[in-house]
C-alpha cells in the first residue's frame, strides 16, 4: 500500500514546506523570515514527525476498512454465474 512506502520523517518535511509557504507574510519579511525545515528544533521536528506517522496510520485504517467491505465481492469477471 501507498503508505506504508512513505516516511513520516519526510511527510513532516513537506508539510513544514507547505505550511511556511502559506503562511501570510510576517510583517513584511517575505520568505527570509520564515525558518527552513534544518532551522526547526528537534523536539518540534519529532512532534511534527509523530503527528505525520498517526496521520499515515489514520489514513491506512480507512484504506484497509474500505478493503475488508469489499473483500465479498469478485473481482471483475471472476465471478462464477449459475443458470
Amino acid at each position: 500500500m501507498w503508505i506504508q512506502e512513505v516516511a513520516p520523517e519526510r511527510l513532516a518535511e513537506l508539510f513544514h514546506h507547505y505550511h511556511q509557504a502559506l503562511m501570510p507574510e510576517m510583517s513584511g519579511k517575505g520568505s527570509e523570515g520564515r525558518g527552513s525545515w534544518k532551522e526547526v528544533p528537534q523536539q518540534e521536528k519529532s512532534r511534527l514527525v509523530a503527528a505525520a506517522r498517526l496521520a499515515l496510520l489514520e489514513l491506512e485504517s480507512m484504506t484497509s476498512g474500505r478493503a475488508k467491505s469489499r473483500q465479498y465481492f469478485a473481482q471483475p469477471g471472476e465471478a462464477e454465474w449459475g443458470c
